[in-house]
């Protein structure tokens, strides 16, 4: 009995050890892969681009900005910082001085878009973004705002970013429908809405049912009694008699736009009425 159990806490022993054997080799293989970011600010791409490959790690100049302190063409900042621990492979993302803002940046609102694009690159310098807005009695496609501002000191990056002014939209409105309703309402209505009433003509009458198929004594050659085939129902007024005309009254059967759809504010609504 005490054999067996000095053989199983002997077993157990052993268990124990082998985890914690392989959890100290999984901890070394997961660190054994991470190295530390070196210090790259200051250094130019080449001398940068050495100190990260001899890692395993690799670099790329994403941006460029204005700095006073770090000479033109040397690291001006990096991501991650340096010291921060990262697996072999990482990409290290740097910025690339520019050394001291040499350029004016240039008044261009008042401008058009186009004008006031060529003055900036002209100088050296990039849009970074354009944003529009409209804007109720200025003209479109006009410089409303700039940043950095002209003539600006504490500039960082060799961009300008614009405010553009654009042809303000018509207010759009989805058409209701006026079916069903009668003509005088449905004017009024759209008066009261800031529409207006277009054209609105009278529907034709329906057209006659047909007249009912022949009897035996007419597949016979038998004449048909005179009256069996009522008399046509005339589509149009009598001549000499006036057309119906459209009143407050009468009902609308279809309009244009359809119902459902978008009109502008201010559009003209046409009915068809009974």
């Amino acid at each position: 009995m005490k054999s067996a159990i000095r053989f199983a806490m002997l077993a157990l022993v052993l268990l124990i050890v082998a985890m914690l054997s392989a959890l100290t080799a999984m901890r070394f293989a997961i660190h054994g892969q991470e190295v530390a970011v070196p210090p790259l600010v200051g250094l130019t791409p080449i001398e940068a681009e050495h100190a990260v490959t001899g890692l395993g790690l690799q670099m790329s100049i994403e941006r460029q900005y204005y700095s006073p302190q770090i000479p033109d063409g040397r690291i001006v900042s990096q991501l991650p910082l340096a010291g921060t621990k990262v697996r072999r492979g990482w990409e290290v993302r740097v910025a690339q001085s520019l050394g001291p803002a040499r350029v004016a940046i240039p008044d261009v609102a008042g401008q058009s878009e186009h004008a006031a694009e060529l003055n900036i690159r002209r100088r050296g310098l990039d849009v970074a973004s354009m944003a529009q807005v409209e804007m109720p009695g200025i003209p479109a496609d006009q410089v409303l705002a700039q940043n950095p501002p002209a003539n600006a000191t504490q500039v960082l990056a060799p961009k300008i970013s614009l405010l553009v002014t654009v042809t303000p939209q018509p207010e759009a409105f989805v058409m209701p429908s006026f079916i069903g309703q009668p003509l005088g309402t449905a004017s009024r209505t759209l008066q009261d809405a800031g529409f207006k009433l277009g054209n609105v003509s009278v529907a034709p009458p329906p057209a006659p049912p047909a007249s009912p198929a022949s009897g035996g004594s007419e597949a016979q050659g038998a004449p048909a009694s005179p009256t069996a085939v009522p008399a046509p129902i005339p589509l149009t007024p009598p001549s000499g008699e006036p057309a119906a005309q459209p009143s407050p009254a009468s009902i609308i059967v279809l309009q244009a736009p359809a119902a459902g759809q978008k009109v502008p504010a201010g559009a003209a609504i046409n009915f068809e009425v009974r």
